[in-house]
């Protein structure tokens, strides 16, 4: 991202790519990092048995839905001493990825929900796969590059008078998160 002028990052979104804080931290060491709470929500799932999962989803949709940071790691905690028994496998794994669980709370009140899920993202991508989906294959990397490189050209010149749900309101502080 770098070498196509990507100068600085304030904030970074994941589904949980193996490899990507630290590659990112490589590149962009003062940029934050925030995992999709959509995937782990997703991950958690596929460990809990059927009969508690309405009960655990539940509970950790709480997590984002708290007024504060504090509040939220309340929850989270909560959360642990409530399943660490019958899931001990899953709280270990939340445990250590919770530094980067709760990274929207240091963001205005305005963009949280926008920014602790990757659907924004998500979105996108299903746009280019829609658009490669015609052309089968492409000869080179180079060609599927600028492929990708005009779809996202393309989407930005469409969007670019749009703003996204509550970043209007808080523009001016996330412009001063770059001076």
């Amino acid at each position: 991202m770098r070498s196509r002028g990507l100068e600085q990052v304030e904030l970074f979104l994941s589904d949980g790519v193996v490899g990507m804080k630290a590659a990112l931290a490589k590149t962009y060491p003062q940029a934050h990092f925030q995992r999709c709470l959509v995937h782990v929500m997703r991950n958690i799932c596929a460990k809990v048995r059927v009969d508690d999962r309405e009960a655990v989803m539940n509970e950790f949709k709480q997590i984002h839905q708290q007024a504060n940071k504090a509040a939220a790691v309340d929850v989270l905690h909560a959360f642990y001493a409530k399943w660490n028994k019958s899931y001990n496998h899953v709280i270990r794994n939340l445990k250590d990825i919770e530094p980067d669980l709760l990274v929207f709370y240091n963001y205005p009140k305005q963009i949280r929900a926008s920014i602790y899920s990757t659907n924004m993202i998500e979105s996108f991508n299903n746009v280019i796969k829609r658009k490669a989906k015609p052309k089968a294959e492409f000869p080179t990397e180079q060609s599927l590059d600028t492929f990708i490189g005009i779809q996202a050209m393309s989407y930005n010149d469409r969007y670019f008078n749009r703003i996204h749900k509550g970043f209007g309101q808080v523009q001016d502080t996330l412009e001063s998160y770059f001076e």
